[in-house]
């Protein structure tokens, strides 16, 4: 594998992460727009249509993500993330402009097919550049970067977001406000674009493509979902990739970002609270991802996996209980934050770092992007049903699923999550997969 300089290797891997940014910033964005657009588009009172808008973009990352492996493997790691940057502009010019609801949830979709596309390619990207004493940090960097994405969307919604109290206030925020939420996007998004014609291509990918050999098994084994799933060791590694994938979103941490308004108003804030609110947890989010980026290397991938099932689950349990008993105030607060905290510095990066340490380089493109989307899959599913779920279970009910959830995945995971800190991809492919 090429070696690249220090100060080098951090750019093109903070180039590449540029993605995750986008990715979190346009997937929550829509948190702080929807009591807004709902009002606009009058899907206030209409819980499907509310969880449609909402499952829009995710259900383009499915798009996204389901492409991404193959065209990856065929045309690059580079072409695929500048895609994306493409992707991630029309999306966010197309969102504020539109008064339509169906074209608005066209560009909802066009920026999901970005997400997919970023999602997948960036942590396997950084993964293929980065030597093993220190990928960890940097695919969690990636991680870091979707973080700051979405602080940046809370803060810019918060900042948009007029008095609620007055009315011509609420009346800018119904007709505009909504809008340039979206449309702040356009700037990062062509940062990202213009700094992605400076990154080099994956040297596996470089590999692969002058290797006649490794362009054949490529071709037979990379980009034939059959040849994956009827190898009985790649077939237990991609069902450990898909348990993980999932359980990321099904430990149900990324609903108190899609649906905050009724989680921070369930526990007794107004609108302009909730805003505040929502910057806190951000602030969190933030926080204690660095402090994924300190332990990654340390307390290594597994221990952190523990951690968050274990501890997600306990804070769920929790959480539900209050509700139960209509607990009202900072307490909440201090709970939504604790559980926040715990996903950041856990499951948010350690989850994509194993998924682009844990197969093998001839599969690596496919298998990331079939995980990808069973993440996406995990999230549409997630998004969907919690307004219905929420209605017909309550608050309480709804944590204490995803309590149960994450217990029975510490089960899971104790049995099953390999550790991989300090090992180079060829070591863990001699692990991992058995002939």
């Amino acid at each position: 594998m090429n070696r690249y300089s220090k100060s080098f290797l951090y750019f093109i891997c903070a180039v590449s992460a540029m993605g995750g940014l986008l990715f979190g910033y346009d997937w929550v964005v829509i948190g702080g727009a929807k009591p807004f657009y709902e009002l606009y588009f009058g899907i206030g009172n209409a819980p499907v249509m509310q969880g449609l808008a909402m499952t829009t973009a995710l259900i383009g990352c499915l798009a996204g993500a389901m492409v991404a492996g193959a065209a990856a493997d065929r045309f690059g790691r580079k072409p695929l993330l500048m895609l994306s940057a493409v992707l991630f502009t029309v999306s966010a010019i197309g969102t504020g402009l539109f008064s339509d609801f169906t074209l608005f949830n066209i560009a909802r979709f066009i920026g999901g097919i970005g997400i997919g596309v970023a999602s997948a390619l960036a942590p396997m990207y950084i993964a293929e550049v980065s030597p093993a004493e220190i990928r960890g940090r940097m695919v969690s960097l990636n991680q870091m970067t979707i973080v700051l994405g979405i602080l940046s969307a809370q803060i810019v919604n918060m900042l948009l977001a007029r008095d609620a109290s007055v009315a011509e206030s609420q009346a800018w925020n119904v007709e505009w406000g909504w809008r340039w939420m979206f449309w702040a996007e356009t700037l990062p998004a062509a940062l990202f674009l213009t700094m992605s014609f400076f990154i080099p291509e994956s040297p596996v990918f470089v590999r692969m493509r002058n290797d006649k050999l490794a362009m054949k098994n490529a071709n037979e084994e990379c980009m034939n979902f059959t040849s994956l799933i009827s190898h009985s060791s790649y077939r237990r590694v991609l069902l450990l990739g898909l348990f993980i994938a999932v359980f990321q979103q099904w430990c149900g941490t990324n609903v108190i970002f899609n649906y905050a308004q009724e989680i921070f108003t369930g526990a007794g804030y107004d609108v302009d609270g909730m805003f505040i609110d929502i910057v806190i947890t951000g602030v969190a989010n933030v926080a204690f991802t660095f402090v994924a980026l300190y332990t990654i290397e340390r307390w290594g991938r597994r221990t952190l996996m523990l951690i968050g099932a274990g501890g997600l689950g306990l804070i769920y349990l929790t959480l539900g209980t209050c509700y139960f008993f209509e607990v009202k105030g900072i307490v909440m607060v201090v709970l939504v934050v604790s559980a926040i905290s715990v996903y950041a510095m856990t499951l948010g990066p350690v989850t994509w770092t194993l998924l682009a340490e844990i197969f093998p380089n001839r599969i690596r493109g496919l298998a990331m992007a079939v995980c990808t989307f069973a993440l996406w899959v995990g999230c549409c599913t997630l998004t969907f049903s919690f307004p219905s779920m929420n209605a017909s279970l309550g608050s309480y009910g709804s944590f204490w699923i995803y309590s149960a959830i994450c217990m029975g995945a510490f089960v899971f995971l104790f049995k099953n999550c390999p550790e991989t800190k300090g090992k180079s991809l060829e070591e863990l492919e001699k692990e991992l997969i058995k002939s």
